[in-house]
C-alpha cells in the first residue's frame, strides 16, 4: 500500500464516518474498519506498517509538547493515542502539523477542547487497532494474536518505526518555553488556564 492508497482509506472512512451519527471518534474507527474489512489480509498488513511508519515518523518532542497542553498533560501510552488520532483527521490536517505543531491551534475540535475545557481532543486510541479488528473479521476469530503473529512475520519482528532523533527535548512544564516554541496552543490551553 503506497502513502497516497492509505490516506484514500483514511479520508474515506472519514467521510463514511460523518455519513453517521453518535461519537465521531467511534464512527471514523467502526468506518475505518468496514473499508479495512472487504480488503485482504495482505491489504490490512501492509495499512498497518503504513500506519505504523506515520505514526512513528511524527515521535517527536514538539508534537509531544503539542499534545502536552490538548490534553493537560500526556504520557507516553497517550501519546501514542494523539499521534493515532493525528492519523485519523486525514493528510492534511497530519502533513501541517508533522510541519509545524502549532499549527493545531486552529483545528475546530482543540479550539473547542480548548473553550470546553476538555484533554480529550485529538487522542484516539481505538485508531490503533483498527487493523486489528478488521483483520480478525477476516479471520472470523477473536484471537488478535493471529494478526500480529502475521504482521511480525510480514515487516518482521515488531519492527521499530519510532525514530530515533525526536529532536530537541524541553520542559513542558516551563510556561515560557511553551508560550515560545508553541504560541498558538500555550494561548488556548494556558492563558486561560486560571479563568
Amino acid at each position: 500500500m503506497n502513502i497516497d492508497e492509505f490516506w484514500t482509506v483514511i479520508e474515506t472512512a472519514r467521510t463514511d464516518a460523518a455519513l453517521t451519527s453518535g461519537n465521531p471518534d467511534d464512527a471514523f474507527v467502526s468506518a475505518l474498519v468496514e473499508r479495512l474489512a472487504v480488503t485482504s489480509k495482505q491489504t490490512i498488513l501492509e495499512y498497518q506498517q503504513r500506519f505504523d511508519q506515520l505514526r512513528g515518523a511524527v515521535y517527536r518532542w514538539d508534537l509531544w509538547a503539542a499534545a502536552y497542553l490538548i490534553g493537560g498533560g500526556c504520557s507516553d501510552d497517550a501519546f501514542m493515542d494523539f499521534r493515532a488520532g493525528l492519523i485519523a483527521q486525514g493528510r492534511e490536517w497530519y502533513d501541517r502539523a508533522a510541519t509545524a505543531p502549532d499549527v493545531l491551534a486552529q483545528h475546530p475540535d482543540v479550539i473547542a477542547a480548548a473553550a470546553e475545557g476538555s484533554d480529550e481532543a485529538l487522542f484516539n486510541e481505538t485508531v490503533n487497532y483498527a487493523a486489528s479488528y478488521a483483520y480478525e473479521r477476516i479471520n472470523e476469530t477473536e484471537d488478535d494474536c493471529t494478526f500480529y503473529d502475521d504482521y511480525d512475520r510480514f515487516c518482521g519482528p515488531r519492527a521499530n518505526h519510532e525514530p530515533t532523533d525526536m529532536g530537541e527535548g524541553f520542559d513542558f512544564d516551563n510556561t515560557s518555553e511553551m508560550h515560545a516554541r508553541l504560541p498558538g496552543l500555550a494561548q488556548l490551553f494556558l492563558d486561560h488556564a486560571d479563568d
